[in-house]
């Protein structure tokens, strides 16, 4: 049984709704306890009565580090096209800046903490595809349960207004009593078939695929990355629990995520990080270059090497490493980073890996770093202005957040984004799932659309498509 053994949070909102009345303006009152342990997927599945459409999931791949949220405390939403980190940041700030915070373990990951993306591009015309996500969206959970290095802490976080009274303070912790008592049924996983699987304009990407090549070919351009959409329909409502509990079996080496809005769900496992800030240590990866895994040890060995051989993905790899190198230098001392890569197996496919280390200059922000370093030329191309320019005329497709920054930041300026990749979007009884693969001057249409269903596997394999 998951049990509270004390609280502070009634003399918070207490204090909260005294500061509420004399400064006129709401007042964020934040409480992190240690708990009981509790499966992560029970707390998830516990909320989706209440709260589904306001949760969030987080794994880590290596880490025991799981995060996920219930409810929505507040909202960081826009869909303007410039300034739009600053004004996440700036908003977020200020969020916090008034907040009534008890937090005796200053764990990474508890207390105040925002989670949310951004879309790949902007400037690219939205669709209905993607209607029910701002291109900047954060949620500050109600209850964010935390699970770091096998220990379990509970944050509930309260906006307290003038119009708020003590009577509030019941309220709450009713509904934290009653969320926690649901964590103990079990998850039932249901699933579903699918039933009909449309592959989005095939023919028409294929040939923007040599179109682009073709002027790769002339200059200047030297990479450009398009994507496309694969959509499935299932015989009933896919349940973004079963989903979740499939990554996690099968994506152990990812990052496993689950963002809900306003009914949809956006979920993938990510092999790639972009960024992470731990104080002033930051840390990045390079991830491009991919081959599929062998189905003996004999052939997956030969498959890895051949990769570690082949010019055209270390030509792409090394532009990766160049951007990421030279971002991080640029707000980072005592960088380090090997100068070969190495490989990362995951259960589908094999990738050319590298990571950089360094150490945050005194004012670098977080998102300061997540802004320098989308698009990688993993996911846009090479140089990145102008490939993301050529992507946003060519590509028939409203990427939303997919190969956007996805994760999480805390109030001590902590946090970590990973490339949302290999991931789709849930809609009811139906799910997009998108792929992309980088093109250079030698790429052939059909050797890359044969990548891009090597890539589809992941989430095709968790959403009961294979």
């Amino acid at each position: 049984m998951v049990t509270i053994q004390r609280t502070e949070l009634k003399e918070g909102i207490q204090a909260a709704i005294e500061k509420a009345k004399k400064n006129s303006a709401s007042v964020l009152v934040s409480e992190v306890q240690k708990i009981d342990s509790c499966l992560p997927l029970s707390f998830f599945a516990a909320g989706k009565e209440k709260y589904g459409g306001e949760r969030f999931f987080w794994k880590h791949p290596s880490e025991e580090r799981y995060m996920i949220g219930l409810g929505i405390c507040k909202e960081i939403a826009s869909d303007q096209a410039t300034d739009r980190f600053f004004h996440v940041e700036k908003e977020w700030g200020s969020f916090i800046s008034q907040a009534i915070i008890y937090d005796d373990e200053h764990v990474q990951g508890t207390g105040p903490t925002a989670f949310g993306g951004f879309s790949f591009d902007p400037h690219k015309e939205k669709t209905m595809l993607w209607s029910n996500y701002a291109s900047s969206l954060f949620h500050i959970p109600r209850f964010m349960l935390s699970i770091t290095d096998g220990h379990t802490y509970l944050t509930t976080n309260v906006v307290c207004t003038n119009e708020c009274d003590s009577s509030y303070y019941m309220e709450i912790e009713n509904e934290r009593q009653e969320l926690l008592a649901q964590t103990r049924e079990h998850v039932k996983l249901e699933l579903v078939s699918l039933v009909d699987r449309l592959e989005v304009k095939p023919e028409a990407w294929k040939q923007s695929v040599t179109q682009v090549v073709e002027g790769l070919k002339q200059g200047p351009l030297k990479k450009v990355v398009l994507a496309r959409e694969l959509r499935l329909i299932f015989n009933g409502e896919i349940q973004s629990e079963t989903v979740l509990n499939r990554l996690l079996e099968e994506q152990k080496d990812s990052y496993v995520f689950a963002f809900e809005s306003h009914g949809d769900c956006f979920i993938g496992a990510s092999p790639e990080r972009l960024v992470k800030k731990n104080h002033d240590q930051v840390f990045s990866t390079c991830l491009a270059g991919s081959i599929a895994r062998g189905k003996s040890e004999a052939e997956d060995e030969l498959l890895g090497n051949s990769l570690l051989k082949d010019d055209k993905n270390l030509i792409e790899h090394q532009y990766v490493v160049d951007m990421i190198k030279e971002a991080i230098e640029d707000t980072c001392t005592k960088v380090t980073i090997p100068s070969h890569p190495q490989l990362l197996k995951l259960k589908h496919i094999q990738h050319l890996y590298t990571p950089v280390i360094g150490k945050a200059d005194e004012h670098t922000s977080l998102l300061a770093l997540v802004e320098k370093l989308h698009p990688t030329p993993a996911l846009g191309g090479l140089p990145k202005e102008p490939a993301v320019a050529k992507i946003r005329e060519v590509e028939d497709l409203d990427r939303g957040f997919f190969a956007g920054p996805i994760g999480w930041m805390d109030y001590q300026g902590n946090g970590e984004f990973a490339v949302a990749i290999r991931s789709g979007l849930i809609q009811g009884n139906e799910a997009s799932i998108f792929a992309g693969c980088g093109l250079v001057g030698d790429s052939r249409a059909e050797s890359e659309y044969e990548e891009t269903n090597m890539k589809f596997k992941p989430m095709l394999s968790a959403l009961g498509g294979i």
